[in-house]
């Protein structure tokens, strides 16, 4: 079978989850498991975090496939509702729904859900994406507050560049927001895991973790391991030729690479197929046999190349890491001038994934 797989390893995510208890002691911990908890697996993944306060989703349909898959923790829908016909879902599964615009607040008071549902109210603190205004705030706060099927409101933002230290845009962001909610005795969130880990100002009662979970740096120029996290996933494959290569000649599609001496060039089962990046440039790390190697041409749709030099003993089916506890992710996604969130959500269904608790 082809050997390109995806180890998820939830003992990590277990780890690192409880490291942030410890980073926000006083806070209750809201993990983010959207985008099949970033390529994970939502359900393997939800089912490992059963000492998280509540895992919080971007829609409807994940909150679904956590219900179905037998979770039974507190779910918040990150982007609410989209139709009115949501409600009865939002209440028949006892989910949380934050609430960002007026439509959704309309849907709300007009079509009373079978059960109360819980309300998170969302301020755009000057991210300008979702959220409601000062002015709009206060007044959809009264609304939901005496609404007799609304059970509790809680408040949030979200920070746009907490993963900078030197920006200054996160103390104003948490300072809007404390100026308008400081009087209110609701539980209040703000921290994603820049936020964190950067700004514990930002704790209060919930923090809303998701790339660190993972065993991600969310932070710029940093990686997991810096912060004592444990990289959830190794994508590894496995080489399956090796070619000799003069001085001179070309390797991959387009013929953009040549070798500056003679060489050996191993070829190994993975390419943009499997979700590795097709723009990670050459030169990019793989590791191999205790050591890194770079990508020699073009990334293909099934295969990669890499250089191993003039003098290896690398043999055909050896183990290859594309990233892991070995090569961190945001390592590679500096070569391919990308985000870790971008790589790990990106692995396509070809890969194999193996759970290992």
């Amino acid at each position: 079978m082809r050997p390109t797989r995806a180890v998820i390893h939830l003992s990590a995510i277990a780890q690192n989850l409880s490291l942030i208890r410890q980073m926000a002691p006083s806070s209750k911990v809201m993990a983010v498991v959207k985008a099949d908890a970033y390529g994970h697996g939502i359900v393997r993944v939800a089912e490992c975090l059963g000492d998280a306060d509540a895992l919080a989703v971007a829609c409807i349909e994940e909150a679904i496939e956590l219900r179905n898959g037998g979770v039974t923790t507190p779910i918040i829908l990150l982007e609410g509702i989209f139709e009115a016909e949501e409600l009865a879902l939002v209440s028949d599964m006892g989910l949380q729904m934050v609430v960002h615009n007026q439509h959704q607040v309309d849907m709300l008071l007009a079509n009373p859900p079978k059960l109360p549902v819980t309300v998170w109210l969302k301020f755009d603190s000057n991210m300008n994406r979702l959220g409601f205004d000062r002015a709009q705030f206060q007044q959809v706060y009264q609304a939901l507050s005496h609404c007799s099927w609304v059970e509790s409101v809680k408040l949030m933002t979200h920070f746009a560049c907490a993963d900078d230290i030197h920006n200054p845009m996160t103390r104003e962001q948490l300072g809007a927001f404390q100026r308008l909610t400081g009087g209110l005795a609701e539980e209040k969130t703000a921290a994603n895991s820049a936020a964190v880990l950067a700004w514990p100002e930002t704790h209060f009662d919930w923090v809303r973790p998701g790339l660190m979970l993972y065993g991600c740096s969310p932070l710029l120029n940093a990686t997991g391991a810096q912060h004592q996290l444990q990289p959830a996933m190794t994508l590894e494959s496995r080489v399956i030729a090796i070619k000799q290569v003069q001085q001179g000649e070309s390797v991959g599609y387009g013929a953009h690479w040549r070798a500056a001496e003679d060489t050996q060039i191993a070829i190994v089962a993975i390419g943009y197929g499997d979700g590795y990046p097709r723009h990670a440039r050459n030169g990019t790390p793989v590791w191999l046999n205790g050591r890194t190697v770079p990508i020699a041409g073009r990334v293909s749709m099934d295969m990669i190349a890499v250089d191993l030099g003039a003098r290896s003993d690398d043999q055909i089916g050896d183990r290859v890491v594309l990233w892991g506890p070995e090569l961190p992710v945001e390592r590679v996604a500096e070569y391919a001038d990308t985000i870790p969130y971008t790589l790990l959500c990106g692995v396509t269904s070809r890969v194999k994934f193996h759970w290992q608790t």
